[in-house]
């Protein structure tokens, strides 16, 4: 099949058209590079410089009439929604409706969406299934929902489907493609860059939660299996005429100090720590229930042990990052 992904030079989105491009799907990458890196596109991919603010340049992208399009093109750092929401909303929301009327416009309607767990704010139920409110507590996790929302009513307007697939803690790596943000802000990465001595301690955001250890209880799911749901998403749209909503974790829980436990032992580097003070906004508990997309999609995550998820990210960084200040680290 003919599949656009946008946003797809970056850390999901790369790895996810590595598995199309593998499955022998026919590949075109739209992405700005503001937070992608180019070389993380395979060779056998189209690759298009481009933006979804631009009519010209969605256009160009979906002139080869794409059987599905991922979308992938959201900026995702917690913080920084905060302290600029309209930045967010006018790239997540906006972005995402010019993307949407350019599909109308080239009679292209099917959609897997890059969604979130933070739809959900802080859930008083754990692990977190489909069905529980929506209350996003920060502006990031509200243009997620507000596209989910506009997805709904597109679809019953317009004849589209899609699938919009809500993320828990995206981690690891392939051989080929890893994690790489500039500035960092993922638990994992983090301490790996504390193992390589790019970071002299990590620090731990409060550790008075009512969790067994004190530290916040995260879900982690390996990124090649997060690809693979996309993959399944999309033969799901192909073969049915609905649209369909689906958690993806691993639905186990892993406190901030069981992961640098875990990295300790991986890596064999000793990791100082330092605590902090609690985030505005984290919860003690987000652990997912997948049983809706493993019933639905026969969806079989394959690399669940955190010892394989963070071996896997180590092996990447230390054979595509240089060792250095982070300034001076490739961007790969």
């Amino acid at each position: 099949m003919k599949v656009l992904v946008v946003g797809g030079a970056g850390y999901i989105g790369s790895v996810t058209v590595e598995a199309l491009v593998t499955k022998g799907h026919e590949v075109t990458v739209l992405d700005n590079l503001s937070c992608g890196h180019r070389n993380a596109v395979p060779a056998d991919a189209s690759f298009i410089l481009g933006d979804t603010q631009s009519d010209s340049d969605l256009d160009q992208a979906l002139l080869g009439h794409p059987d599905a399009v991922m979308h992938f093109a959201a900026l995702s750092l917690v913080g920084v929604s905060v302290q600029n929401p309209a930045l967010y909303f006018q790239n997540n929301v906006v972005g995402g409706i010019k993307l949407l009327d350019a599909m109308l416009r080239h009679s292209v309607g099917t959609l897997i969406f890059s969604s979130t767990c933070s739809v959900y704010g802080e859930p008083t139920d754990s692990p977190i299934d489909e069905t529980l409110p929506l209350s996003p507590t920060n502006p990031y996790g509200d243009t997620k929902l507000a596209f989910e929302k506009i997805l709904k009513w597109y679809a019953n307007a317009y004849s589209m489907k899609y699938v919009s697939l809500r993320y828990f803690n995206a981690a690891g790596a392939t051989t080929a493609c890893g994690e790489n943000h500039d500035p960092e802000t993922h638990l994992i990465p983090v301490v790996l860059q504390v193992a390589r001595g790019l970071r002299d301690s990590v620090t731990i955001n409060g550790d008075d939660y009512q969790t067994p250890d004190g530290t916040c209880v995260r879900d982690y799911i390996h990124v090649s299996d997060l690809a693979q749901a996309h993959l399944l998403a999309m033969n799901f749209l192909m073969e049915n005429d609905r649209s369909a909503i689906y958690n993806v974790g691993s639905e186990r829980g892993f406190s901030v100090k069981e992961v640098i436990d875990v990295v300790r032992k991986v890596t064999g580097h000793p990791i100082p720590t330092v605590t902090g003070p609690r985030r505005p906004g984290d919860a003690a508990v987000l652990v997912a229930s997948s049983k809706k997309i493993k019933e639905e999609l026969g969806w079989k995550p394959e690399k669940t042990d955190l010892d394989t998820i963070i071996g896997d990210a180590w092996k990447w960084q230390q054979s595509h990052l240089q060792t250095g200040k982070p300034d001076a680290v490739n961007r790969v």
